[in-house]
């Protein structure tokens, strides 16, 4: 769907795009620090998640992160695609594995997404 583009879509979008790791709707509301009330990034934000070009994350204590889809973007394989994600604990920071991350299901079950996040300590704290 064409949407009409605004500087705040354009200041999270650039934001998304320049970081390596996920982001939080807070993060970005602080990383911005522009005046940008908290719905209006999230109204950007899940229309960035219904047009694919970010995608949502949401971490086992509830916390949505986003990220941008590289994997999609760059015509990775499926299993990339469906990605898994890593939460450091010591710098309390998401980011997506680019990696297919090997799993296996009971006989007769069938996979047709994924969405898991691994925790513990990522390569920079480790």
């Amino acid at each position: 769907m064409n949407r009409r583009n605004t500087p705040t879509k354009e200041a999270v979008l650039n934001l998304l795009l320049n970081s390596r790791k996920a982001l939080s709707q807070d993060a970005i509301e602080r990383q911005l620090d522009i005046g940008i009330n908290r719905a209006t990034i999230y109204r950007v934000l899940n229309r960035f998640c219904e047009d694919e070009i970010v995608h949502r994350i949401v971490a086992e204590n509830g916390k949505q992160y986003f990220a941008v889809c590289k994997g999609k973007c760059n015509n990775l394989p499926e299993v990339v695609q469906h990605h898994f994600h890593f939460r450091c604990l010591s710098c309390d920071t998401i980011e997506c594995l680019q990696v297919p991350v090997e799993y296996s299901v009971p006989k007769g079950y069938e996979v047709q997404n994924a969405n898991c996040v691994l925790i513990g300590t990522c390569n920079d704290c480790s």
